[in-house]
């Protein structure tokens, strides 16, 4: 009765979450919440007689985490560096990190780089097909946001391929060739080995690869324009990422991009909101109390409004803990906090049917215990209707 079912005759259990504190728009009331046939349905409506009930008494339940970005898959797939496993192994683990952390919508960080090994473009085309293949069977909703490595002209003719197909995507424009040119420039090697070991070559043959990369930078500029217009015509949101000046987030909204993805500075930062754009930072930044890059501080763009969406990017658990963070260090009202990760981005990802409780909606649900509490913790997940994650069984014990 618990386990998802995603083909297309399957037959969900309807489930009642009682008692609980609802947060609906901007406050939290007491009511139930029904779920049929994974949608949110009306308060106050009839419930099945076979509905599966739980009890959120002295709970909190909130709209489902969506993640713009996370790549913490990829420690799935290579835990180890040369040590890899296989991809629906990879991605079954990941499922349930997700599931665990409340997380029911994730757009997986793809990188498509002109990096061999973990990053290449072989193998996020094999990443892609496996996603394909077995996300029907995964408890949570997989979605991959493709980081395009604008050096990497090879990857166009996959991300045309992608998207012409009826997928999930997201589109954000990477350029982490030109940084590691003013390292390497500047003699600063101190990860020259962990990007030779992550692309499977010596140092020295790192350097040779990337010196024949960094040459053809003169025809950056149209392989951008190329894949901006691909994207455009296919409707998929576009995010510009690590924008390091005005300029470039002024470039990227002429292409149609209207989502910064960690900016270097607060004044584009502030640039982008100034045009009704979304700015997404760190949740491990939040949580960590600053950024491990010197970018700049997430909690402090998130309580000035310049922040909108919190992502994972590396670490899932971080999701969760920062808006705890947010309510309890900032006192951010939890409406504030909890849309951070779970209203805006969906909005910025234009998903009209979550991050909200709302008749007609997606039954993303999460059912914790009130965020500022020591040690508050998720106890159960709901995606589509369906349980993904349940930390607690006394919940199921719900009477009339």
């Amino acid at each position: 009765a618990l386990a998802p079912d995603r083909g297309p005759d399957s037959q969900m259990r309807p489930i009642l979450i009682r008692n609980g504190r609802v947060l609906l728009d901007d406050t939290l009331e007491d009511a139930d919440v029904l779920i049929l046939d994974g949608i949110i349905q009306p308060l106050g409506a009839s419930v099945p007689a076979d509905a599966l009930q739980l009890d959120a008494r002295n709970r909190l339940v909130l709209p489902g985490i969506v993640d713009v970005h996370g790549d913490a898959f990829e420690r799935q797939i290579m835990p180890r560096p040369k040590v890899s496993f296989d991809l629906p192994l990879a991605l079954g683990e990941t499922d349930r990190q997700l599931a665990a952390n409340g997380i029911t919508t994730a757009y997986h960080g793809l990188t498509l780089s002109w990096e061999p090994g973990l990053r290449s473009i072989e193998a996020g085309s094999a990443f892609l097909e496996a996603l394909n293949r077995v996300r029907k069977n995964l408890s949570v909703d997989h979605r991959v946001q493709i980081r395009w490595e604008t050096f990497a002209f090879e990857a166009i003719d996959l991300i045309c391929d992608w998207l012409e197909r009826p997928l999930d995507l997201s589109i954000a424009f990477n350029d982490h060739t030109s940084s590691t040119h003013r390292k390497i420039t500047a003699g600063n090697h101190s990860k020259l080995s962990d990007w030779a070991s992550r692309a499977g070559l010596s140092n020295e043959g790192y350097l040779a690869f990337f010196g024949q990369v960094w040459d053809r930078r003169a025809a950056v500029g149209d392989a951008v324009d190329r894949v901006a217009t691909m994207t455009r015509a296919s409707g998929v949101p576009m995010l510009s990422h690590d924008d390091l000046t005005l300029s470039d987030r002024a470039a990227f909204r002429s292409l149609g991009s209207d989502i910064a993805e960690f900016p270097l500075a607060e004044e584009i930062a502030s640039d982008a909101r100034s045009h009704g754009e979304h700015c997404v930072f760190g949740a491990p930044n939040v949580v960590r109390g600053g950024s491990h890059t010197n970018a700049p501080t997430a909690a402090d763009m998130v309580t000035r409004g310049l922040g909108t969406v919190l992502a994972s990017d590396y670490y899932y658990p971080s999701l969760f803990s920062a808006a705890q963070r947010l309510i309890r260090d900032y006192s951010m009202p939890l409406a504030m906090a909890w849309a951070q990760v779970s209203t805006n981005p969906a909005q910025a990802m234009r998903l009209a049917d979550r991050g909200r409780i709302e008749p007609d909606l997606r039954g993303d649900i999460v059912i914790a215990q009130d965020l500022a509490q020591d040690g508050a913790r998720i106890e159960a997940t709901l995606s589509e209707g369906t349980i993904a994650y349940l930390a607690n069984g006394a919940l199921l014990e719900c009477t009339q």
